[in-house]
């Protein structure tokens, strides 16, 4: 089975394709911003224009702009090629990258929106809790593990005042780790794991 892996959530934004279990192809590339603008192109590139039997998309949480792209784009080949098209949480791959060799208790802390970080705890790299949106002073009481992985996680660590346990991995989610994903991690539910509330609320008709 060919496999399309999609990662739009953060600030990188990344594609790899699989034949089974070995990775054929994989581009990653940290933009900051014009995932709409790359994405198509960096599939387009992959061999066969990227076409798969089953596409797997980056849930978030994280960007809003990010993780709607790239669902959208899933969407959208998965109904052209007639392709399956499952969803993953972001936050676990991070998890699942930060546990090679072998699994290891973490806690994912990554980039959110307006000044707050997303924060989830991992055992063995199955998720210990649910992903929250914190502002920092609060993030650190949520932090359960000595092993802090992803973008914010220097700044997590800094929080606890030269705690020589602490030890950090600075990790961007890459699409060509999904193959470390624990079945359980994937859904057809399609909707987006956006982390906090949103800003405003639709007035009533």
């Amino acid at each position: 089975m060919r496999v399309l892996a999609i990662e739009t959530a953060s600030e990188a934004c990344s594609v790899a394709l699989f034949e089974d279990d070995t990775l054929v192809a994989h581009d990653h590339r940290v933009l900051g911003r014009g995932h709409a603008e790359r994405l198509v192109p960096m599939i387009a590139d992959l061999p066969n224009n990227g076409r798969a039997d089953r596409i797997l998309v980056s849930l978030g949480p994280g960007s809003f702009t990010g993780v709607r792209i790239g669902i959208a784009t899933a969407r959208a080949l998965g109904f052209a090629w007639g392709a399956e098209v499952l969803g993953y949480p972001t936050l676990a791959l991070v998890a699942a990258r930060a546990g090679q060799p072998e699994p290891r208790n973490v806690t994912v802390c990554m980039n959110g929106g307006h000044g707050e970080w997303f924060i989830q705890n991992f055992l063995n790299c199955k998720a210990q809790d649910e992903h929250h949106s914190l502002p920092p002073e609060q993030a650190k009481y949520a932090c359960k593990h000595d092993l802090i992985v992803g973008n914010r996680a220097n700044e997590l660590a800094e929080l606890f005042e030269g705690d020589a346990n602490k030890q950090t991995l600075d990790l961007l989610p890459d699409a060509s780790n999904v193959s470390l994903l624990y079945d359980s991690c994937f859904t057809t539910n399609l909707s987006p794991l956006y982390g906090r509330a949103p800003d405003a609320t639709p007035q009533s008709v």
